[in-house]
């Protein structure tokens, strides 16, 4: 059963590319596997024509993509769960993802997920790739999505995604003192060992780009503001790790040996090792509005758990030293939404 046909011009950036490769770029939610069943079994075409995952693509070629729904896919129901809507309109909203919620139901999360959410409170988002979605958050990241109403507005969105126009920062605490700004520019793919994991992966990893900023710094800890150039699986968590400072509270790449015990106080030694999520947050958004072709940001504040945390590595005696507060800096287009940032 096709759930969706989206019918595109290949436009001169993905000239030449195998049509695997152009159609995963603008589809990035599909693994190569998925798009390479897709061309072989004819839900793929160029100009009608069926082709090899191999075929390469010239400007002007008339793509036709059906998404075939899967088994699983059958079983995604709208369900009456509370979502922070913080604007919408005709094309997009935005969302504010709270921490514990699973962006998109796969294998032992097939429900509860925002994209449950999403097809309750927006029926007309059954019939898009995803319901809208066109970027994720990890289960225990908060913070801001965008989600599209429309296709044109979803493939718009994946466009901007992909041309890097979509500028998403986040606030991290992380292990360690971080004493200058800096980019992490290292490729990530999956664990050469553990496939559950991503690392730094100089063979088969995609170009992945970090930007980060000491905000403040502390005796064990610094938090950052991190801007992404790239949108890979875990890629703060993964950078963070690889210059030695895992966030806190990340179950997956914490680094726990490297924690110096015997220096922290009681108070801090307790919160950090029972702080039930990686300390990350999505906290702007900017964008040029698919419709309109205005820039849009959007801004929130800190969620209460990683503000309390905050507070409490704060009240360390004689370990904080504020170094940057320049939030909407460079932003020429219009801020949509704004709870103060700094107020945390």
């Amino acid at each position: 059963m096709t759930i969706n046909k989206i019918q595109i011009l290949i436009s001169p950036e993905l000239n030449g590319l195998r049509i695997d490769s152009a159609v995963q770029k603008l589809l990035p939610e599909y693994s190569r596997g998925k798009i390479q069943s897709l061309i072989k079994s004819g839900y793929i075409t160029i100009d009608g024509q069926t082709i090899l995952p191999k075929k390469k693509v010239i400007v002007g070629d008339n793509l036709i993509i059906e998404i075939q729904e899967e088994e699983e896919c059958k079983q995604f129901k709208p369900e009456n769960i509370d979502i922070d809507i913080i604007y919408e309109d005709k094309d997009i909203f935005i969302v504010n993802k709270k921490p514990g919620m699973v962006v998109h139901p796969a294998a032992g999360n097939w429900d509860g997920t925002l994209l449950n959410a999403i097809l309750f409170h927006y029926p007309d988002n059954e019939v898009l790739p995803r319901g809208g979605i066109v970027h994720r958050l990890d289960k225990d990241t908060s913070g801001l999505m965008v989600v599209a109403r429309n296709e044109k507005a979803q493939l718009n969105l994946i466009k901007q995604l992909q041309n890097r126009a979509v500028k998403r920062e986040y606030r991290a605490i992380v292990w360690g003192q971080i004493w200058s700004n800096g980019v992490v520019d290292q490729p990530i793919g999956r664990h050469p060992t553990n496939r559950v994991r991503m690392a730094v992966n100089n063979i088969h990893g995609k170009d992945s780009v970090t930007h980060y900023e000491v905000l403040e710094r502390f005796g064990h800890h610094t938090y950052l503001r991190c801007n992404l150039e790239t949108g890979r699986t875990h890629q703060i968590r993964v950078h963070m790790n690889y210059i030695k400072s895992p966030i806190v509270g990340d179950p997956v790449y914490g680094m726990k040996k490297i924690i110096p015990l015997k220096e922290l106080s009681d108070v801090l030694k307790k919160e950090v090792f029972n702080f039930p999520r990686q300390a990350l947050h999505a906290i702007s958004l900017g964008l040029i509005h698919p419709s309109s072709n205005k820039s849009m940001k959007w801004d929130i504040t800190l969620p209460d758990d990683i503000k309390k945390l905050l507070d409490i590595i704060r009240a360390e005696p004689n370990n904080s030293l504020k170094l940057s507060k320049k939030d909407n800096d460079n932003f020429a287009g219009e801020i949509i939404y704004t709870k103060n940032i700094e107020d945390n």
